[in-house]
């Protein structure tokens, strides 16, 4: 590594005796108390939204440290060399370039071949959409081919073709596929088969199924109706595929929405808003790229990401969304940070003396609250809570709606909003045990002390959170929330010493996965450990 790893620095040692004399005592409500100014010292613009970061476990000297950490890291020069295209992604001798995926024509490298692809992927998006002849499309993928286009499209419900409905099969268990192809009709269906290899077992094992139920239906045009986003033009010829949008090994999985990957995204919304969505992400590689330090919003995130990880000692975080678009936000956040940043050894492959990624976790709110949230409020463990409010909801065809019915909806939207503010006061305040004896308590038994009630209903407060806030969930507000994820994923790993782009971890079940299959088959356990073996006989049996 040209640049020092995190623990090999000045101010990582700064870091850690600064938490040994005041990180740990830390208390949110003794910082605002101490500095009027902090929700505006702390509350920090980036295209497309607003990161109010007031209630995070932070200081000024905490922030001063990290930004002393980042600069002694080269977390810039790092920055500019993933976005020149230089090859870190050393273990797969690989640049990485999903940003160069969003850039204006001409203002990125490798432009010509992106927007050669984007055109084309586009122009046949436009011909499918103004045919009108599919009414349902079905997404046949897996992690990165998979969890990127589920997000998008219902979280962009607002902007979708009404017309058409748009699935999403990745689970090689049948019942994934079966339940889809019971709510459809092979005459009007559109297969998107999303396997950069063409080889990718679970993809492939579905995308075989959905042709044979497609041939048994009587269908003859494969070409038609099954289409691939691949580089192996090859393979996808022998299954009957004629149509394919290709894409660069200097494109990870998990950032390749912006690719050919985006197709069911694009054939959801339209080319227009499309390039809206591109333009949003691009924004906010702008802003990554040109902010100072102490602005730049996923830089400042991602130190954040490593004093809770590395010094706080908090091993979660929890996303929740009060939107419910935005519910598959957090099943596509875990892929990008855990198997990013997943890792336990460096660059070089020396192993980490420190924790690196957290657990990324949640749900929309206010489906969390009823679910996770007294875990939140009262439980052992200290949770970072990541509050998403959206000012204004987006409905599809809102004109359709009577007056009556809006303004209930306008209603609900208050209320999702007041219980998002909430929930982030209450997490931060807490209630004492003495505000907590002052209250009626209707729901609790006559039979125990007051006081003892009173504890039951104390609540620690001092929790974190931060909250990022959209006006609106657009094609380009939701670029750019996706974008400042990865940019602070990058920053974390970078800062961490890890290379943020590769997955070998993936890689070995899989390969246990292929010689374990015959045996299924076969019933030979020979070899095998014996809990394994003990399985496959059950199975078998």
């Amino acid at each position: 590594m040209s640049h020092p790893r995190c623990d090999q620095t000045v101010a990582w040692q700064a870091l850690a005796g600064h938490h040994q004399a005041h990180g740990r005592e830390i208390d949110l409500r003794a910082l605002f108390a101490d500095d009027p100014d902090r929700v505006r010292r702390l509350t920090m613009p980036a295209p497309g939204l607003v990161a109010d970061l007031s209630r995070c476990h932070w200081d000024v000297a905490t922030r001063e440290h990290l930004m002393g950490l980042a600069r002694e890291c080269g977390i810039e020069a790092r920055r500019d060399a993933m976005l020149a295209g230089d090859p870190i992604n050393a273990t797969e001798g690989r640049a990485v370039l999903h940003t160069a995926l969003r850039a204006p024509k001409g203002q990125g490298p490798h432009s010509e071949l992106v927007h050669g692809v984007l055109d084309c992927m586009l122009a046949y998006v436009d011909a499918v959409r103004t045919e009108g002849r599919f009414t349902d499309i079905v997404n046949i993928g897996i992690g990165g081919s998979d969890l990127g286009p589920q997000m998008v499209v219902p979280a962009l419900e607002a902007f979708v073709d009404a017309r058409v409905r748009f699935h999403f099969v990745s689970n090689v268990d049948g019942q994934d596929l079966a339940s889809v192809l019971s709510q459809v009709k092979p005459a009007t269906t559109l297969f998107i088969i999303a396997s950069k290899t063409f080889t990718t077992q679970e993809t492939m094992a579905n995308a075989q199924a959905a042709r044979q139920w497609f041939v048994d239906a009587g269908g003859t045009d494969i070409a038609t109706h099954f289409v691939a986003t691949t580089t192996h033009v090859e393979a996808a010829a022998q299954f009957g595929v004629t149509t394919t949008f290709g894409f660069w090994d200097w494109v990870g999985g998990r950032y390749s929405l912006w690719s050919a990957i985006g197709l069911p995204i694009a054939l959801a919304l339209g080319s227009e808003h499309f390039r809206a969505l591109l333009a949003g992400a691009h924004a906010m590689d702008q802003h990554f790229a040109t902010a100072r330090l102490a602005a730049n919003v996923p830089i400042q995130l991602g130190l954040l990401d490593v004093w809770y990880r590395n010094f706080m000692g908090y091993t979660s975080r929890c996303i929740s969304p009060y939107h419910n678009g935005l519910r598959r936000l957090p099943a596509y956040l875990q892929q990008l940070v855990m198997e990013s940043n997943g890792k336990c050894v460096d660059a070089d492959g020396q192993p980490l003396p420190y924790a690196t990624s957290e657990v990324v976790w949640g749900e929309p709110g206010t489906n969390g609250q009823h679910a996770f949230y007294q875990m939140l409020h009262q439980g052992t463990d200290v949770i970072p809570v990541e509050f998403i409010l959206v000012k204004r909801p987006s409905f599809r065809h809102p004109e359709a709606m009577s007056p009556a019915l809006r303004a209930l909806f306008d209603d609900q939207h208050r209320m999702l909003l007041a219980n998002g503010l909430a929930q982030a006061q209450a997490l931060m305040w807490g209630k004492t045990t003495a505000e907590a004896a002052g209250e009626q308590a209707p729901t609790a038994s006559k039979d125990l002390a007051p006081e003892v009630i009173a504890r039951h209903r104390t609540f620690p407060g001092n929790r974190p959170s931060l909250t990022l806030l959209l006006d609106e969930v657009t094609p380009s507000t939701l670029g750019a929330l996706v974008a400042l994820h990865e940019h602070r994923t990058f920053v974390s790993g970078a800062l961490w010493g890890i290379n943020s782009f590769d997955q070998w971890g993936v890689e070995l079940g899989k390969a246990l996965c292929k010689e374990l299959l015959p045996r299924l088959s076969s019933g030979d356990v020979s070899g095998l450990d014996a809990a394994t073996a003990s399985l496959i006989q059950q199975l078998r049996a």
